[in-house]
């Protein structure tokens, strides 16, 4: 799906390649649902994360969840 890839290099780039290393290269990912929108799923957790419809929410929800170290800090 158009966005994918784009969506991929935005999450590595707001957690920073170091930082996100194997858990965004090979256990995240992110997909389309026709319903609610773009979604991320990441290694370690029971759901995906609702992103938005469009890439442009998609990528500030991306800052938004960095900016709170996906919750984990």
């Amino acid at each position: 799906m158009e966005g994918k890839n784009e969506l991929m290099e935005h999450l590595v780039n707001a957690v920073g390649r170091e930082s996100c290393g194997v858990s965004c290269e090979e256990d995240a990912d992110i997909f389309y649902d026709e319903d609610e929108g773009w979604k991320l799923m990441m290694g370690g957790f029971m759901e995906p994360w609702p992103l938005g419809k469009s890439v442009a929410e998609a990528k500030d929800k991306i800052d938004e969840y960095a900016s709170m170290g996906f919750g984990l800090g």
